[in-house]
């Protein structure tokens, strides 16, 4: 009879401690789910008047699917370092990706060691010239090794703040809250052992690190600004990334303080300084700016979705696209006869490594079964790279929305997981800037000088339906990298 009060006893023991943690697990998931925001992420400045605002872009292309005639137009980075070579005062760069390295044969530009030398020789030639660097920790491998780039700009007087992204709410709550409660307290110091999952090339992770990675979640903003122009982008100062397809736009006047204001919230919460301001006076002008970060994108976006009519076109250029109620308010629009035209990346590779297709291709699939009219999408020819801009152009009679910076439109970007930044435009439809967009989208579209985009179909009748079953289970669960 001892021998079961000691069993049972033992049982009781056992089931306590699971029900603990159990508590402890969805204590944890919840809170760190719902969580207020750190202050300033999720922001929408103000809307100014501006006089002029500029689009840049790159672009890598062929004359055929096998890469014939391989060109590149890569404008995005010259314009950054013009923008560097014209500043007076300060530099405030929010950015990604910043590396070299490359597990593939391809030559790409060396653009992170371009830009690690511009900022070294304007420091330089005033080592009281102000540089903030604000980055992301996958760097650093979350913690498990030093960025060689970050390491000689800090050396040369370079603020660099790498972003504290617990401070975030969780995107896989599932994985989170483990490690939350678990995994987070081990140790991450020693030498890494397990190979770099984002390059062979790069330094190994401790299993720490790894755990921290697998929370999937970034500062992914991509922004560089002075005292007189800011450059939003969906661009990477990442050699790899050199050849992707990308857009950014250049933008002055007021408005550089609203983004040094939601810069400066970064800053704050990784336990940085606070930044300058500009202080540019108001501009007149036909086109009116406005930042936006994380969900402020979201609801700027589906509010201009929403609001078009019959006559309307809705013209985009994205990465990734899965966000449930963008993609039902693109096929609303297009079914009260709003064109819709979409030119998305297939997702067939990620630097050398193959890839499911997904988001895309399960997301067009859908979308394509439920729009009755007027809603129609090219993939882009990845001959090199992937076509990695985030650009969407709501072109109205007399006058067009324009949204492009860093922002993919999927949960993790639009829904406060990710720190994300773009720039909303209003611009007459007759501007040169809608009429350069519109020229854009049509020689892609049309493939006018070489082999931009492909049929819908290309890309869509192998997608089996273990891999639309792989993508609602991922998506449900949040079990996913979008």
């Amino acid at each position: 009879m001892s021998e079961i009060r000691k069993y049972s006893k033992r049982r009781r023991v056992i089931m306590g401690v699971i029900g603990v943690f159990a508590a402890m697990y969805i204590i944890v998931i919840a809170w760190q789910t719902f969580k207020p925001l750190p202050e300033g992420v999720s922001y929408a400045g103000d809307l100014h008047a501006a006089e002029q605002v500029e689009m840049i872009y790159d672009l890598s292309y062929a004359q055929d699917k096998e890469g014939t005639e391989l060109e590149h137009e890569l404008q995005i980075f010259d314009e950054i370092h013009s923008l560097i070579e014209d500043a007076d005062e300060f530099l405030v760069l929010d950015l990604f990706l910043f590396d070299n390295y490359n597990d593939t044969e391809t030559s790409y530009p060396a653009i992170a060691e371009r830009l690690t030398d511009h900022l070294i020789e304007k420091k330089q030639e005033n080592p009281d010239f102000l540089i903030y660097f604000i980055t992301d920790p996958i760097n650093i491998g979350y913690g498990s090794y030093e960025s060689m780039f970050l390491e000689v700009l800090e050396a040369e007087g370079v603020e660099v703040i790498v972003t504290d992204l617990d401070k975030l709410r969780d995107s896989m709550p599932l994985y989170s809250g483990l490690y939350r409660v678990i995994f987070q307290w081990f140790d991450n110091e020693g030498d890494g052992w397990i190979p770099n999952g984002m390059s062979s090339d790069a330094p190994d992770m401790t299993l720490a690190s790894y755990m921290k990675l697998m929370n999937i979640k970034a500062n992914h903003r991509k922004t560089v600004i002075s005292e007189k122009e800011a450059i939003v982008s969906s661009a990477n100062p990442h050699n790899a990334s050199g050849l992707h397809a990308n857009m950014a736009f250049r933008v002055s006047g007021p408005v550089l303080d609203d983004m040094l204001e939601a810069e400066e919230a970064v800053s704050k919460l990784s336990g940085g300084p606070d930044l300058p301001r500009a202080g540019m006076p108001e501009q007149t002008g036909d086109y009116e700016v406005q930042y936006v970060t994380e969900r402020q994108v979201l609801k700027e976006l589906l509010k201009h979705i929403e609001s078009t009519e019959k006559g309307d076109r809705v013209h985009m250029a994205m990465f990734y696209i899965s966000e449930t109620d963008v993609i039902n308010s693109l096929v609303e629009a297009a079914n009260r006869g709003v064109e819709v035209q979409l030119i998305l990346d297939p997702n067939e590779n990620a630097f050398g490594n193959e890839k499911t297709g997904l988001p895309n291709r399960p997301v067009v699939h859908g979308m394509i079964n439920d729009a009755e009219e007027s809603l129609e999408v090219r993939w882009y020819n990845p001959v090199v790279g992937q076509f990695h801009t985030k650009t969407v152009m709501i072109r109205g009679e007399e006058q067009s929305v324009v949204m492009g910076g860093s922002a993919n439109l999927t949960e993790r970007t639009l829904m406060d997981y990710n720190l994300e930044a773009d720039i909303l435009i209003k611009a007459p439809t007759d501007s040169e800037l809608v009429g350069e967009l519109d020229d854009y989208f049509e020689r892609l579209w049309n493939n006018e000088d070489a082999l931009y985009t492909l049929d819908v179909e290309e890309y869509q009748d192998d997608f089996t339906f273990w891999q639309r079953g792989i993508y609602n289970f991922q998506k449900l669960f949040k079990l996913t990298t979008y």
